[in-house]
């Protein structure tokens, strides 16, 4: 969904930087995976492609926050 988005906070060693994934396009939408010490988080496309994606150890990573696209509310049926 549009407006899906990722934002990670990550240890520099003398500070912190901030980064952040979003979907970019109507369909695509943002997947976190934390496996095997790493942390890799996804653009993909309705079929699961990966468009974009940005990794980091996870002993870095200080904050991982997600901010899902807001849902359309349809009318009482």
């Amino acid at each position: 969904m549009k407006g899906d988005r990722v934002e990670i906070v990550v240890d520099t060693g003398d500070g912190s930087r901030n980064y952040e994934v979003s979907a970019t396009r109507a369909g695509r939408k943002v997947e976190v995976r934390i496996a095997r010490g790493v942390v890799e988080v996804s653009e993909v496309t309705r079929t699961g492609t990966a468009v974009r994606t940005a990794r980091f150890l996870s002993g870095r990573v200080l904050a991982l926050v997600e901010y899902p696209a807001e849902d359309v509310l349809l009318p009482d049926e």
